[in-house]
């Protein structure tokens, strides 16, 4: 795997990807401002497969979340945030996509904590990011969806 920045066709075809219910609470719209933050991430390539993405900082919260103050800066922490190609989820894929993502970004920043927020119907999510050592630090709701708020100690 390697990581790349997205070029606006590879954006275009992320805003595509449609998962499944209730995953498909992670499908984007297909408009300028979904595109627009899009290119902000980084693309995540399995060969010449694009296979995921991740974004960093403040387009990793729910930004409800980051208005009510419910993301608190801290020395050595980054929020991250990922989505992984939608026929490539459910597979034990997970596991290894993001442990990559964590490396790398371990290797670019100075970091003691990751810090990740997920949709609390999506159990298996969760269960994905305990096993990789996040603990549920807090929760709000958004637009009528539960979130956890999760950290990872480096």
């Amino acid at each position: 795997m390697y990581i790349k920045n997205l070029t606006k066709e590879q954006a275009k075809q992320i805003i595509k990807w449609r998962y499944e219910t209730p995953y498909d609470f992670y499908n984007m719209d297909d408009d300028k401002d979904s595109l627009n933050e899009l290119l902000h991430y980084y693309g995540v390539f399995d060969g010449k497969d694009l296979i995921g993405f991740y974004c960093l900082e403040s387009f990793a919260q729910v930004p409800i979340g980051r208005e009510k103050g419910l993301y608190p800066e801290m020395e050595g922490l980054i929020d991250l945030g990922f989505g992984l190609k939608p026929e490539l989820t459910g597979q034990g894929y997970g596991y290894r996509f993001i442990n990559f993502i964590i490396d790398e970004i371990q290797q670019k920043y100075n970091l003691n904590k990751i810090r990740l927020t997920v949709a609390e119907f999506n159990k298996r999510a969760i269960s994905l990011y305990e096993k990789l050592g996040f603990e549920m630090k807090s929760s709000f709701t958004a637009n009528n969806t539960a979130f956890l708020v999760m950290i990872k100690k480096l």
